[in-house]
């Protein structure tokens, strides 16, 4: 049963773990009994507010509801929780396969526009798969793939994780039009407003730091913006624009070789000392410390 509105719902990266300071263009694998094992098989409800979550059950099976409805999960399965969304899972003892968490910013660069793979992760959704379906080698095998190479820090790591997310939303997008386009589930009008707000700072963080302009684009006041951002990604509607920023100059420091100076200005921002003091407070070091630290971890792999 899901957790009594008067009681807050509780926001994680990964399930049980409330660590802030994670990396959030970020992709994580795991096995589906690494975490549900340890928790007696029951996974109680809370959200996301900023990852995907993407399930291949191969063994066990059971029960998961997502907002208002319940979904049974065959073996094999994929199951799909769309970012923000609450869910609560129930597996069967012995229960595997793997899961994938995947930053929302992550998930948006890999679909680069595509609508069909962008409504597959948006909608809450159990497949059931045959061994037969050549969906199901398809994901079996990439699931495994990343797994391993999340483990693995081999040369090409990054690329290899990202080819296989790319197989795994081609298999997903192949299902969801297999299964026929259901009557989308009702959501509630805060989650909508919050995936609306998500779409537009994808398209305008870069030119559009004021948060009426938003307001305004979504037809409703600034506090009703702030309002459905607090109630379903626990932040506010500015800490959501600053996070992308920071996300996307993190981005340009590691893998791109512009100038502190020009990834500022690529940003929007006209001076490049606000730019650094920007950067400084919400990631704790100056833009040029963190690209130095970045390039040295990267180079230990």
């Amino acid at each position: 049963m899901l957790i009594p509105p008067e009681q807050p719902i509780p926001h994680y990266y990964l399930y049980g773990d409330t660590h802030e300071e994670v990396e959030l263009d970020f992709v994580h694998v795991e096995p589906i009994r690494d975490r549900s094992g340890a928790n007696d098989w029951t996974i109680r409800a809370h959200a996301h507010p900023d990852h995907i979550q993407l399930l291949f059950v191969e063994r066990g099976g059971g029960e998961i509801r997502i907002e208002s409805r319940t979904y049974t999960m065959p073996v094999p399965a994929m199951v799909v929780i769309p970012v923000a969304m609450v869910h609560e899972i129930h597996f069967l003892p012995g229960t595997d396969g793997f899961v994938i968490t995947a930053a929302c910013t992550y998930a948006k660069t890999i679909t680069q526009g595509d609508t069909r793979f962008s409504e597959a992760l948006e909608h809450p959704a159990a497949y059931a798969l045959s061994e037969e379906d050549p969906n199901c080698g398809t994901l079996r095998e990439s699931f495994d793939w990343m797994r391993r190479e999340y483990a693995w820090n081999a040369p090409g790591r990054r690329l290899a994780i990202k080819a296989q997310f790319e197989r795994i939303l081609v298999a997903l997008m192949r299902l969801r039009l297999a299964a026929g386009v259901e009557e989308a589930q009702r959501v509630d009008r805060d989650y909508e407003l919050l995936c609306r707000y998500r779409e537009m700072l994808e398209a305008h963080f870069k030119s559009q730091k004021g948060l009426e302009f938003y307001a305004a684009q979504l037809g409703v006041s600034l506090q009703r913006l702030n309002l459905a951002c607090k109630a379903r990604a626990g932040k506010t509607a500015s800490q959501l624009l600053h996070e992308r920023v920071v996300i996307e100059a993190k981005r340009c420091l590691i893998y791109r070789t512009m100038t502190v100076a020009e990834v500022g200005y690529d940003l929007g921002f006209d001076d490049p000392a606000y730019f650094s003091r920007f950067f400084s407070q919400r990631v704790g070091v100056p833009p040029g410390a963190y690209r130095d630290t970045a390039q040295g971890e990267r180079q230990k792999r």
